[in-house]
């Protein structure tokens, strides 16, 4: 199996699982408020299906959407907001079924796509793989606001591996787009996998050392919790340093959560937190404090979903 066809099988499971948390949901929920400030799980499904169909109109119809991209330069501060209001405008029903048929579409588009494809995007072009990869990022951490929205707590899965990896990679993005120079030294990454496996990134004597559970880590790199709330370690000055600003998204700087506004999450020692929401229990108030890395994110090109940890945009688009 190809490594496309390993991460659209992920991406496919990934949309389910989000799916299942909203397929149930009475009408009024969908106007449940996330930690996404000003959005409602409504404007999350809403975005994910908006950058859904433009990722299948990259591949499909080259043309159609570069005027999107040129759309988007001339309102860069709110394209994205604007698409996530107009769907949630949408009945329910309606957007879910948007949503579920521009995923579908996307799926096959993507893998009809031929060996060596480039599509374009609103950065640099992607590899069917890394449009995958980063559709898959983005359908986890919105699915974690809408889970943080609703007070569930979602078993993680293996899935986690491709949200992990381009944390990884995005390091370097991570302190140019503040304007820092990222560090030369060597990062060893040593993450426990749901399953226990131990994922591993960089030389093994690495000076500067993260370790912690998978999980942990990618909810700290899609700034969807503090990392005061986060079982991830640092050894080294610079891997304290990037843990402080660690980011999977593209774009200027997130504000992230705020300490305590964690969500409890299995396989992890961090405190706090909602527990699991009974099964027709009304949505929980998410709190108005820390947007994740919704926050700035309004009028962020989507950004790229591939390259080297060298200050290149990573994969993900800007509201992931």
């Amino acid at each position: 199996m190809s490594d496309t066809e390993v991460v659209l099988g992920d991406l496919l499971a990934e949309g389910e699982e989000l799916d299942g948390l909203v397929a149930g949901l009475a009408e009024e929920a969908w106007a449940a408020p996330t930690p996404a400030a000003g959005w409602t799980i409504a404007h999350q499904i809403a975005h994910l299906a908006w950058t859904d169909e433009r990722a299948a109109q990259a591949a499909t119809d080259p043309a159609g959407f570069a005027a999107e991209v040129r759309k988007a330069a001339a309102e860069p501060d709110t394209f994205v907001d604007e698409a996530a209001e107009a769907g949630a405008a949408q009945p329910p029903a309606e957007l879910l079924r948007r949503w579920r048929e521009g995923r579908e579409q996307l799926r096959r588009v993507l893998a009809g796509q031929p060996a060596g494809a480039r599509l374009p995007w609103y950065g640099p072009s992607m590899s069917v793989a890394s449009m995958a990869t980063a559709r898959l990022m983005e359908t986890w951490a919105h699915g974690q606001d809408v889970a943080d929205a609703l007070g569930v707590r979602r078993a993680p899965t293996t899935r986690l591996r491709h949200v992990a990896r381009i944390g990884v990679r995005a390091r370097g993005f991570a302190y140019a787009v503040r304007g820092l120079e990222p560090p030369a030294e060597e990062f060893r990454v040593e993450l426990r996998a749901p399953d226990g496996e131990l994922w591993t990134y960089g030389p093994e004597d690495a000076p500067q050392r993260v370790t912690g559970p998978a999980l942990d880590f990618c909810l700290l790199v899609t700034q969807r919790a503090h990392r005061a709330d986060l079982a991830v370690r640092a050894e080294g000055p610079d891997a304290e340093r990037w843990l402080d600003i660690a980011q999977a998204f593209a774009g200027p700087p997130g504000k992230g959560r705020a300490p305590g506004d964690g969500r409890p999450t299995q396989g992890s020692d961090r405190p706090g937190g909602a527990a699991e929401r009974a099964a027709g229990a009304p949505p929980a108030a998410a709190p108005p404090s820390g947007r994740g890395a919704a926050e700035g994110a309004r009028g962020r090109d989507p950004g790229r979903a591939e390259g080297p940890d060298h200050g290149q945009a990573p994969p993900a688009e800007g509201r992931a």
